[in-house]
């Protein structure tokens, strides 16, 4: 068979995964209160969808100072932990990987989520964007985040620290590895640009200071767990939430060349994925090819055929699907047995809520879908 199939076995340095599809980060807001703590429910969730190579978990906030959005899950906790080895004890039963998703949002947040009122970012800069927060009735709406204070260097060591431990965390909870969430605006991605770090010490101004924090990000998570266990999501062609830098794509590039000589186990391109978004240019493509020999996974609205297309020009090694798998807990089956697929049917229940939405979406005409992998 073509070794760029969709449903091939995959070698990602010592982790042997039964096809091509990842299962991609998606917020959904089901842990329980107080506290950010996985449920039984959302252990349901992940194992239903284990049928995927990889399952990489909704964005998971390293400390208390990490979240941006309410009721969204930890990794910094005993209970959390506890919870979430739970997630993976499940996804392992059934036949699954999982690698958790590591979070800091950065100035992605709101006063309500800091003692002091402030989220942090490299510099005192608003974020123009909006997070999704509950409020004192239990319902939740997208609010303006609130402005920043810079971090300090003390700060800026503290948080690195987070990083290692919740990856340490991670482990303990029996996750097979972990990615550092560094695009879509967040904290690691907010360093990257000169339109959100206007810093003039070590960890701002050049390229070679802005790839500074996520280099001893990865490098101090990779030293604790293994390079081999350590993924990183990237995102350089969004623009929104005030991030719009051209020169990120240096950045990016040049960053990816560290993880290459550093070992790290995967890079994970978030494309942009809403109707008229910039297309990511062939030449980039080839560019983090040619720089980064390790694995690449590619994520952004991916159907069948363009997951073959990309695989086949061997511009990607795996392909995430984010939005079909809400709604199909059994894609892998349906892609491969080209069946149709379900779609989302009520939008309300993507961020909080109970079972419904979540849960209840059914396999196709099967009660046990891992009976048919």
């Amino acid at each position: 068979m073509d070794k760029h199939s969709l449903f091939d076995r995959y070698q990602m340095k010592h982790i042997s995964l039964k096809n091509r599809i990842v299962m991609a980060p998606m917020t959904r807001a089901r842990s329980s209160q107080p506290g950010n703590i996985p449920t039984a429910l959302m252990a349901d969730y992940y194992q239903q969808r284990a049928s995927a190579g990889l399952v990489i978990t909704e964005a998971t906030q390293i400390s208390p100072q990490g979240q941006g959005y309410s009721w969204t899950p930890g990794i910094h906790s005993a209970e959390q932990i506890a919870g979430w080895r739970r997630v993976t004890q499940a996804v392992h039963h059934a036949g699954g990987i999982i690698f958790s998703q590591l979070w800091h949002v950065g100035r992605m947040s709101h006063a309500r989520f800091h003692a002091d009122g402030k989220p942090v970012a490299p510099s005192a800069l608003p974020s123009e964007a909006k997070v999704w927060v509950v409020n004192e009735k239990g319902e939740g709406q997208m609010v303006d985040s609130t402005a920043p204070r810079a971090l300090s260097h003390a700060d800026i060591q503290q948080v690195i620290e987070d990083y290692r431990q919740a990856a340490i965390n991670a482990v303990e909870a029996g996750f097979d590895g972990i990615e550092v969430h560094g695009g879509n605006g967040y904290l690691v991605d907010q360093f990257l640009r000169r339109t959100s770090n206007h810093r003039t010490d070590e960890y701002g101004g050049s390229l070679v200071n802005r790839i500074r924090f996520a280099q001893e990000v990865l490098a101090s998570i990779s030293d604790a767990i293994g390079s081999e266990r350590t993924g990183i999501r990237l995102s350089p062609f969004i623009t929104q939430r005030g991030m719009n830098d051209p020169q990120v794509i240096d950045a990016i590039l040049a960053l990816a060349a560290w993880c290459d000589k550093k070992g790290i186990a995967y890079i994970h391109l978030a494309e942009a994925d809403w109707d008229d978004a910039p297309q990511v240019p062939l030449a980039f493509r080839k560019a983090l090819r040619a720089t980064f020999n390790g694995t690449l996974i590619v994520a952004g609205n991916y159907t069948k055929d363009k997951a073959d297309k990309i695989l086949h020009d061997d511009l990607a090694d795996l392909v995430a699907f984010g939005r079909p798998f809400i709604s199909n807990p059994d894609l892998t089956y349906r892609l491969k047995n080209h069946l149709p697929l379900e779609e989302i049917n009520d939008p309300a229940t993507l961020f909080g809520g109970s079972d419904k939405g979540y849960t209840d979406y059914p396999v196709y005409h099967s009660t046990d879908v891992r009976n048919r992998e």
